[in-house]
């Protein structure tokens, strides 16, 4: 009994399926080479919201208001870019080429244009 209580523990602990990433047609995700090349930038997007992507793999948001949130970012087996915030909160997001525009698209499916350097 107390084996099958701990074997149901287990896996309402695990995921049994991954989220799938809710792509539109025409959205390319970011390959390696693209995601390793953020290392170092700074991404703005139109609410002016900031991601930076420090070598090492640091990370920081400043929202429009100036405030910011710190944490560590690193790349996942699907592509997506996981971030670990220092306040215990932790999301992944995917980074999309569609047409010409760089797109995040987080878990939920919304979609954050970036804006042209």
């Amino acid at each position: 009994m107390i084996r099958i209580v701990l074997i149901l523990a287990a896996c309402a602990a695990t995921p049994l399926w991954a989220a799938e990433w809710v792509t539109k047609p025409g959205d390319v995700p970011l390959d390696l080479q693209e995601l390793d090349g953020l290392a170092g930038r700074t991404l703005t997007y139109y609410d002016d919201g900031q991601s930076k992507f420090s070598a090492g793999g640091a990370y920081s948001f400043t929202y429009a208001s100036g405030e910011s949130a710190f944490g560590t970012y690193s790349i996942a087996e699907d592509g997506s870019i996981c971030i670990a915030y220092r306040n215990g909160f932790s999301r992944c997001d995917l980074y999309v080429r569609s047409g010409e525009r760089l797109i995040l698209i987080n878990e939920k499916g919304e979609r954050y244009p970036v804006r042209p350097e």
